[in-house]
């Protein structure tokens, strides 16, 4: 994996932004955090907190209504934690203090500030037999992992598409995305099926897995508070040195 040398350290925090005074900037911000972390919290509160999935999901919708309102993130210090870490905090008491006050939470209310695709995150859930999960806190941080990835994914679809370089992320899905390694195909099975060079599907992989790369750390630079937060994330689990 390439070294992050050189990588620029001015960039947009959607965390910051997110505690801004100025509505036009907080909102946006706000429901960006929320679609990065929604998913990990719902699975998170269905396994620690071993809520149904339609608790889970009020749950969710208002831990996020409250976090806005009272500006639950304003107060995280990266120097003193990373931002996961506040938020899996401020999650526990927003739980433990809901529990207490049953009932107060009404399923299908008004608590809408996301929609939530919850049966796909059920879906997920189950297939890793959620009463095996042991460590909840590792598991959060996967959760989170994957949802990052799943964005950089997208953002790298539209930047191929935009760029008339659908063949690209093509090649790049077809080979490094499959859930199943029984499915990846061979580069030469590749260049037969796209009509293209072995040597055409090689270069075209470097090529993707570079600007993957880059949109990964761009998407993980956006969910962090401070340069410093950034380089210990990209340091654990990029496994490379600013």
């Amino acid at each position: 994996m390439p070294r992050m040398r050189g990588f620029p350290t001015t960039r947009y925090s959607i965390v910051t932004a997110s505690a801004s005074d100025n509505a036009d900037v907080r909102r946006p911000a706000f429901d960006a955090l929320v679609t990065a972390y929604w998913k990990p919290v719902f699975k998170y509160v269905r396994v620690k907190w071993q809520a149904s999935p339609d608790e889970a999901a009020d749950l969710t919708q208002a831990f996020f209504l409250r976090a806005f309102e009272k500006d639950f993130f304003g107060a995280f210090d990266a120097h003193q934690a990373r931002f996961r870490t506040y938020l899996r905090t401020c999650l526990d008491g927003f739980v433990a203090n809901a529990r207490k006050a049953e009932g107060r939470l009404k399923r299908g209310g008004h608590l809408q500030i996301i929609q939530l695709a919850v049966d796909a995150a059920e879906r997920e859930l189950q297939r890793l037999a959620p009463n095996a999960i042991d460590d909840v806190d590792a598991y959060f941080h996967r959760e989170w992992l994957r949802t990052l990835f799943a964005t950089a994914i997208a953002r790298f679809r539209e930047h191929c598409a935009a760029r008339d370089r659908a063949r690209r992320f093509t090649i790049f899905e077809r080979y490094d995305l499959p859930e199943d390694e029984e499915c990846r195909p061979t580069y030469a099975e590749l260049a037969v099926a796209l009509g293209l060079a072995v040597t055409d599907v090689t270069n075209e992989l470097a090529a993707a897995r570079r600007e993957f790369r880059r949109l990964v750390l761009n998407v993980l630079r956006e969910q962090c508070a401070s340069d410093e937060e950034f380089h210990a994330e990209a340091r654990a689990f990029m496994r490379s040195a600013p």
